[in-house]
């Protein structure tokens, strides 16, 4: 028997156990197309029974057992018909969020906690916890099609892929290649990392990308990389605002590159892949709001291809930000639109249930902590 790793699970981990057991890549491919789209084995003219090598067969239920336990729905809460999130508990006891989205989308997390510390998130408020391996973010796409279809997953749940890049592409690779998504379809979200643009733009024909400002903290050296991804996400930039300054209090921890350099990188990757850039923005009344960040979008944004998604703040207990009113929200977009940008005002999915992105995992973790606290009371 092959023992089930102690740490995160990763594909490449899963697809090396499966070499020592006599599979080839073909072999590999297979499982990893029946995992990802809950589907059988069995091909026309090609059961699985025949078709996997013998080794692999005596050893797939223990296999399937730990793929299973990697993520178990602990929670599910419905916003509307097409909108849930589901609290996720891993195969350790941490937990995480995933989304249910209109039209088959699926918001996946890539860490337990975060390390950028934007004020207004409630899912960094405890820090970063642990990374997710590959197979674990991939498991939340299996336990969503459970449920039903998904067509598109985005990387905007909890944790900033960018510090966890290799698992990241590793389940973008295994989505798009064996998972049966369309590369467009899958979205990687980041605040802004030299180490995303530098690894996405890797094979593709693009002009040379400009060179890194020196407030972002790069030498010339360049680390080791890992292999170029095969699969080229769309990019969802989180921008939240135009000026340098307010960025640096509102995501203290993020890379300190001026928000020009960022739109010009992110529209070099647009280019090359013909994909839109999705810049995201949660509005903050009084704080991100105003009239001169709208010209600045502008200015920014104009000619770009680029599509604005703004996002209404959600209410988080303990802090003191607000969303605009309707008619504030309504005038955004309209003067957006009205200037000749694609903008589009989405909601966090979780506004109806005290559910923005964090919260359901604080609420289950003081649960459980209320319970340890009374069991040690004598």
């Amino acid at each position: 028997m092959i023992p089930a790793s102690p740490s995160p699970l990763r594909i490449s981990d899963l697809r090396e156990r499966l070499r020592d057991l006599g599979c080839k890549p073909c072999h590999e491919d297979r499982l990893l197309r029946g995992w990802s789209q809950v589907s059988s084995y069995d091909r026309k003219g090609s059961p699985a029974a025949t078709f996997f090598p013998a080794a692999m067969r005596n050893e797939l239920p223990t296999i399937e057992a730990e793929l299973d336990g990697l993520a178990r729905l602990h929670g599910e809460y419905p916003a509307d018909d097409e909108v849930a999130r589901l609290l996720v508990a891993l195969h350790d006891g941490q937990m995480v969020e995933s989304v249910l989205l209109p039209r088959g989308g699926l918001c996946v997390s890539t860490q337990v906690g975060c390390a950028v510390g934007c004020v207004f998130c409630m899912s960094g408020r405890a820090g970063l916890l642990r990374q997710l391996g590959s197979a674990e973010i991939v498991a939340q796409v299996v336990l969503a099609r459970r449920r039903r279809a998904v067509s598109k997953v985005v990387f905007m749940g909890m944790g900033e892929p960018a510090h966890n890049l290799d698992n990241v592409l590793e389940a973008i690779d295994v989505l798009g290649m064996q998972g049966n998504i369309g590369h467009k379809n899958l979205v990687l979200s980041t605040v802004g990392d030299l180490r995303v643009f530098e690894r996405l733009m890797e094979g593709l024909t693009h002009k040379p990308s400009p060179q890194p400002s020196p407030a972002s903290g790069r030498g010339s050296n360049r680390e080791k990389q890992s292999p170029i991804p095969a699969v080229k996400p769309a990019l969802a930039l989180s921008l939240h605002t135009t000026d340098d300054a307010l960025r640096a209090k509102l995501l203290p921890h993020a890379p300190q590159i001026p928000v020009d350099e960022l739109v010009e990188r992110a529209e070099a990757y647009a280019r090359a892949t013909g994909y839109p850039v999705q810049y995201q923005w949660t509005l903050i009344e009084g704080v991100n709001d105003g009239d001169a960040e709208l010209e600045r979008i502008v200015e920014l944004l104009s000619g770009k291809y680029a599509i604005m998604n703004f996002i209404p703040f959600n209410d988080v207990d303990g802090l003191p930000y607000r969303r605009p009113s309707g008619e504030r929200l309504a005038r955004i977009v309209g003067t957006l639109k009205q200037r000749g940008l694609v903008t589009q005002l989405r909601d966090s999915a979780g506004q109806e249930i005290e559910g923005a992105c964090g919260q359901l995992r604080a609420r289950a973790e003081k649960a459980k902590e209320t319970v340890r606290i009374k069991a040690q009371t004598p």
